[in-house]
């Protein structure tokens, strides 16, 4: 996600999660470990993505990316303005992002509130808002998210992220003096 510095690992609930917290758990009847039943491809794939909310709440590229497959279908709307937001199709990119996302924002600053996680088979849908401040302007935004990812053979293959690319991009943008 694009301001995410950090998430939660919740199966469902509403969790807010600051920079340099480590995994929350979920509010709500589930609990952390996501609800009992389900298929096996359900729970393989409700496992990756809490495993991929706590390693992004840790903040190390290279482990976040080891959950990816070397070849991955990556989409964020393109916008020149923002650093971090690029195509990427490599477990290899997934480490860029994730280290331009870094270098961009100000540590401490990020935060993520996951709403919801839906698991259909190798399907899964992250709902939230996000948060952040850019280092190079001071400002900060903040964004409902949806995050779609696609997990196969425990390795993320689908990263697709819908969120209010205007306001990251607003964020980003240094205000000219007239």
């Amino acid at each position: 996600m694009t301001g995410m510095s950090n998430a939660a690992s919740a199966a469902s609930g509403t969790v807010t999660i600051s920079s340099g917290a480590g995994p929350a758990e979920a509010a709500g009847p589930t609990g952390p470990a996501g609800r009992s039943g389900g298929n096996a491809g359900e729970e393989r794939t409700r496992e990756t993505v809490g495993e991929f909310l706590r390693r992004v709440t840790e903040g190390d590229p290279d482990r976040i990316a080891a959950l990816y497959a070397e070849e991955i279908d990556w989409m964020v709307a393109p916008n020149p303005v923002v650093p971090w937001i690029r195509p990427r199709r490599t477990r290899a990119d997934v480490v860029g992002h994730w280290t331009d996302l870094a270098a961009h924002t100000v540590s401490g600053e990020g935060w993520a509130t996951v709403d919801a996680i839906v698991v259909d088979g190798t399907e899964a849908v992250v709902t939230g808002e996000l948060g952040g401040k850019v280092g190079a302007t001071g400002k900060t935004f903040k964004s409902p998210f949806a995050l779609r990812l696609t997990v196969e053979d425990g390795l993320i293959t689908r990263h697709h992220v819908y969120e209010d690319s205007l306001a990251v991009a607003a964020a980003c943008t240094v205000d000219s003096i007239s």
